[in-house]
């Protein structure tokens, strides 16, 4: 008979609730109410607002006499002169600098990473204090070093990726990083 109550009470318990549930319809009328009260959304801005800003205007340059202006364009010549000329040779060979200098710095910072563990395998194996104090500060040393090599490894591939955006930008065949 007790078997019987407690499950007519939790069908009682369960048919209650289910009472007081909304139904998906009264959720949905009062959500649509609620987005009715809300005030109208603010402006959403775009690159194309953007673009229609006008850009400053030029800077006036300062009044030079006849010999400043000449002496100004001979330094523009020679900066040309010495730009270099921008062909295969030049991109291959900046994209090879890089790269060489990048596999140079992590083949340096996996030899440091072996000899900080040897160096910590060295100071866990000494007894003497003043030993271990000078295996401690060399295995610091290394560790400051693998820190610095490790953050030139982050810039140089930026740079890396820096430089073949500025290729892809120039239009350079993608051959000629090769």
């Amino acid at each position: 008979m007790s078997k019987r109550i407690v499950l007519l009470l939790l069908t009682l318990v369960a048919f209650a609730s289910a009472a007081r549930a909304q139904s998906l319809a009264d959720v949905a009328k009062k959500e649509e109410e609620r987005r009715k009260t809300l005030p109208a959304p603010t402006k959403v801005y775009t690159n194309r607002d953007l673009n229609a800003v006008p850009p400053p205007p030029p800077a006036s340059p300062k009044p030079a006499d006849a010999r400043d202006g000449d002496r100004a364009a001979k330094d523009a010549i020679v900066a040309a002169d010495k730009e270099p000329k921008k062909d295969q040779a030049y991109w291959a060979g900046r994209l090879k600098k890089l790269q060489d200098q990048l596999a140079r710095d992590q083949d340096f910072a996996e030899a440091l990473q072996s000899r900080i563990n040897g160096l910590m395998t060295d100071f866990v194996n000494r007894d003497d204090p003043a030993q271990r104090a000078v295996i401690e500060q060399n295995r610091l040393k290394a560790v400051a070093e693998l820190a610095r090599l490790n953050k030139s490894v982050q810039d140089t591939t930026k740079a890396i990726a820096d430089f073949q955006e500025e290729a892809r930008r120039a239009g350079v065949p993608p051959g000629w990083l090769r």
